[in-house]
């Protein structure tokens, strides 16, 4: 089974194919046949939890789902949901394009769940914080589905709006000093980028380190002072997500994923698999 890429067209009424929100549980029987299994978006996604209670899984790493649980999810993560209890709460997409807009100056990537692939998708609202987040969504879904002047642009102003609210919340336990950008973040964001486009080809960090204009030695320098690994781990860790997908959902032998993935060898795929996710590739796809 290939992973199912869901994008913004599949859905009804959406802002010209780049916006669209939902009350949580029409959107899930509405489009049961679409998201009731694992799949992964070409856009940005946000949900917000007001009843309910299960698990959400992303990228194969377990999440809580209870009342007051939000959800920011970039292009390409895979996910699905099983619920415990009825869920509840408001539902919207995006594409980059629409947040891309002139009325929007700062990089969208400024917002910390979605500035880098290490950060945690998840943030827990208290009652009055999980209050305030839905009043926001429902005027934002009431918005869009008016007739009203300037309504993309009243759209666009409430979702980053709601996106500095999340922000503030997301960062509102760390120390105040580390709030401010530092040097290396675009370095940063770049690598990752890079990662992304070139991972399966270009596994060794000399690749990057001349593709951002700098030395393997100081491009590790900068990931391990400020991420706490190397330059080597990020590359390993892209793989190896790759991988997990790959065995999980595709309907591919281990020997052809590990080809995919850019191994000549199926043996050294495994090896190097096992040593970075301690279980082999055999052993992941029977648990699954």
């Amino acid at each position: 089974m290939k992973i199912p890429i869901l994008h913004l067209e599949q859905f009804e009424q959406t802002q010209a194919q780049t916006f669209y929100i939902s009350r949580l549980s029409d959107h899930l029987f509405t489009k049961r046949n679409l998201v009731h299994k694992t799949h992964s978006h070409s856009f940005y996604l946000g949900v917000l939890f007001t009843q309910g209670k299960g698990i959400h899984e992303i990228d194969f790493n377990a999440y809580t789902i209870q009342p007051g649980s939000f959800f920011l999810l970039k292009p390409g993560q895979t996910h699905n949901w099983k619920f415990d209890d009825p869920p509840e709460g408001i539902i919207f997409f995006h594409s980059k394009a629409f947040f891309k807009l002139n009325y929007i100056q700062h990089n969208f990537n400024l917002f910390p769940f979605y500035q880098s692939n290490l950060n945690p998708p998840f943030l827990k609202l208290n009652q009055k914080e999980t209050e305030k987040i839905n009043s926001e969504l429902i005027e934002l879904k009431q918005e869009f589905h008016s007739n009203q002047l300037f309504k993309e642009l009243q759209i666009l102003n409430s979702l980053n709006s709601i996106y500095i609210l999340l922000s503030r919340l997301y960062l509102k336990d760390i120390e105040p000093s580390l709030l401010k950008a530092k040097p290396n973040t675009k370095l940063l964001t770049d690598l990752e980028r890079l990662i992304e486009t070139h991972f399966k080809q270009e596994k060794l960090p000399r690749f990057y380190a001349a593709q951002l204009h700098t030395t393997t030695k100081n491009l590790n320098r900068i990931v391990q002072k400020n991420l706490g690994k190397t330059t080597s781990d990020l590359i390993a860790e892209r793989i190896v997500l790759e991988a997990k997908r790959l065995i999980v959902h595709a309907e591919l032998s281990l020997s052809e994923i590990a080809y995919t993935l850019g191994f000549s060898d199926y043996s050294y795929f495994s090896r190097f698999f096992k040593q970075k996710s301690g279980t082999s590739p055999l052993q992941f796809k029977n648990k699954f």
